[in-house]
């Protein structure tokens, strides 16, 4: 378990001591620590807790892509959620995710961007319809947005980005 020492938590440690460490009771518990802890399961936490578990590394994949708290890739450094509920999408969901898309250079279905600032995620409904559509970018809710609000929001960021990075490098 080398992979595991660093992220284990009391988490596991209590939940493994009242079942032996054989137990489906822990698996949960254990998949959110990790992500807690790296930000994403690597394909190495599932092979430990696997073993650990004694539950099959098909059965953990089940559980990470059956609920949506769990991510399998790392995330960028920024979050930029939209909602596509059914108001969202008649306002204009969509268009917003095209241009945020297209704002960031994210083809072909993928979420983040290549340089691991960016991550997009596409969310069913954020229970803020009377806003719609509406977009999160880091802590900041965004109703009633428009596209050109959208790429406006991103460019805002890449500015921020940029002008981090040139103060670093002098």
């Amino acid at each position: 378990m080398h992979f595991l020492l660093e992220v284990r938590s009391e988490t596991m440690t209590a939940t493994t001591q009242s079942t032996n460490g054989h137990d489906r009771s822990a698996l949960i518990p254990l998949l959110q620590q990790v992500q807690v802890e790296m930000g994403y399961v690597p394909k190495e936490a599932i092979t430990e807790i696997s073993k650990e578990l004694r539950v099959s590394t098909s059965d953990i994949f089940g559980v990470l892509t059956f609920y949506a708290q769990f991510r399998l890739k790392p995330v960028g450094k920024h979050m930029v959620k939209i909602c596509r509920g059914t108001a969202c999408h008649v306002r204009g969901a969509p268009l917003i995710i095209d241009a945020v898309d297209d704002e960031l250079g994210l083809t072909d279905g993928g979420d983040t961007t290549e340089d691991g600032e960016f991550t997009v995620e596409k969310v069913a409904c954020f229970g803020a319809c009377s806003l719609a559509p509406v977009m999160i970018v880091d802590e900041e809710t965004k109703g009633n947005i428009t596209p050109d609000q959208a790429r406006r929001m991103i460019k805002k960021i890449v500015k921020e980005i940029a002008k981090k990075a040139e103060v670093a490098n002098g």
